[in-house]
């Protein structure tokens, strides 16, 4: 579609229809799920290749290793959130969502056919690292770009219902990367999955990418940027994110540094406590976490729609209050349960806490402001925040688990999320105050 055509659909007056915003939402949320799905397939498969790129070492060393490039990964995430945001607001979100997921595509072939340290050495190493620093630059620029269109898609009414699809997508993204594995687990023995199988994710990820560019190639450009692009103002200036909204630029940071630490505490890392610290199988801690994500990703529009009654500012407020204080009494008893079905129900309850900020922060963040710099003031705080907080969970954790005081990790996690309770509760109620323009 022709930038003169979307212009020109633009000018017309006539309110979105239901269909047309449920195609813009499910257009989006493809592309999302398919990003993510790319960046989890990492996590969930780490204990498998671990040993093929850190030969060296025990366990619980290989693991910190490969949590190191996991990290490493977010490190990428704020320079493709600044650049992409900026592409974004002066570009169009359409255009950055579609080259974001290019990228992610380019990051996932990369490490299915990456040879092992065997074969070339530290080469192995740094190959590994390339490649999640490309799939960094992707989802750095993803989550602002989706969070701004699904956000500017939504009507007024139901905003909070419709953008909770954004995190819907990524949890499911989380969940089809575990899925994935299962199959694997029961299709492939363990010696062919330890050997080449683990590849086989990064694999369809990257088909399922290219599919999602022929996708977001064909999705309509959000109202409020066209609308945007009428006004003189310059759009997409870091100076003027920085200057003009200092205090909602702090406010996405504490936020963000509260609920990416929380989320790759119960859910990426969940993974491997379960299996290195309290015990289960390899097998079983992927079906534990397969089976709390399915209800997660369920409940997110419940929220998001709960949220468009009771206000967001609230919603978040209370849950990132409660997963602060059931952090550390929760985790002490996943560490010792000695059911499955007890472990499963203990991390929904963390999971559950975690709802309040996930089905609504990216319509909170898209909210605090105006179109010109909607894209980079939603991406750039959030990946800062990512790079130190939720990319750095899992090798913390670890860390702490190698010094033998592991519930110092719990405590770390508390005292953020209590941090970004606070900062929630201080927001003013976006519900009346968004800056997205109506219908």
């Amino acid at each position: 579609m022709a930038q003169g055509e979307v212009s020109t659909k633009a000018d017309g007056c006539a309110p979105m229809s239901a269909f047309q915003r449920i195609k813009a939402i499910l257009g989006g949320s493809a592309g999302n799920l398919v990003e993510w799905y790319d960046w989890f397939a990492y996590s969930s498969t780490s204990l498998y290749f671990a040993a093929h790129f850190f030969p060296k070492g025990d366990t619980t060393a290989q693991q910190l290793q490969t949590a190191a490039i996991f990290a490493a990964g977010f490190i990428a995430r704020p320079a493709g959130a600044w650049l992409m945001g900026v592409y974004a607001d002066r570009a169009g979100r359409r255009a950055a969502l579609t080259l974001s997921v290019a990228l992610m595509s380019l990051g996932s072939f990369a490490i299915a056919i990456l040879p092992t340290y065997a074969q070339i050495g530290v080469l192995a190493q740094f190959g590994l690292l390339a490649a999640r620093l490309v799939q960094g630059l992707s989802l750095g620029g993803e989550y602002g770009a989706s969070a701004t269109y699904m956000s500017e898609m939504a009507s007024k009414a139901r905003r909070g219902f419709w953008s909770s699809f954004q995190y819907t997508s990524l949890i499911a993204g989380q969940v089809a990367a575990l899925v994935v594995l299962v199959v694997l687990q029961h299709v492939l023995s363990k010696a062919d999955l330890a050997a080449w199988g683990w590849r086989v994710p990064f694999a369809i990820g990257g088909v399922l990418a290219i599919v999602v560019f022929w996708i977001r190639t064909g999705l309509d450009e959000t109202r409020a940027f066209l609308n945007e692009t009428t006004s003189k103002r310059a759009r997409g200036r870091t100076v003027d994110l920085i200057r003009q909204h200092p205090r909602e630029f702090a406010i996405v940071l504490v936020l963000t540094s509260a609920g990416s630490l929380a989320f790759y505490a119960y859910t990426t890392y969940m993974q491997k406590f379960l299996v290195n610290t309290a015990g289960f199988s390899k097998d079983t801690g992927t079906a534990i976490m397969a089976g709390v994500l399915v209800v997660y990703m369920l409940i997110q529009p419940g929220v998001g729609w709960l949220s468009d009654k009771v206000g967001r500012k609230t919603t978040m407020a209370v849950g990132l209050g409660l997963g602060g204080l059931a952090t550390y009494p929760v985790m002490t008893a996943i560490s010792h349960a000695g059911s499955a079905w007890i472990a499963y129900g203990l991390i929904m309850i963390l999971v559950l806490c975690h709802s309040g900020y996930s089905a609504v922060n990216a319509v909170v963040k898209a909210e605090l402001f105006p179109a010109h710099v909607r894209a980079l003031g939603v991406s750039l705080p959030y990946a800062l925040a990512n790079a130190m907080f939720g990319g750095t969970a899992e090798y913390v954790a670890e860390w702490f688990k190698a010094q033998h005081v592991e519930s110092r990790f719990y405590i770390y996690v508390a005292v953020v999320m209590l941090a970004g309770a606070f900062a929630a509760a201080r927001l003013r109620n976006t519900n009346t105050t968004s800056l997205i323009a109506d219908d």
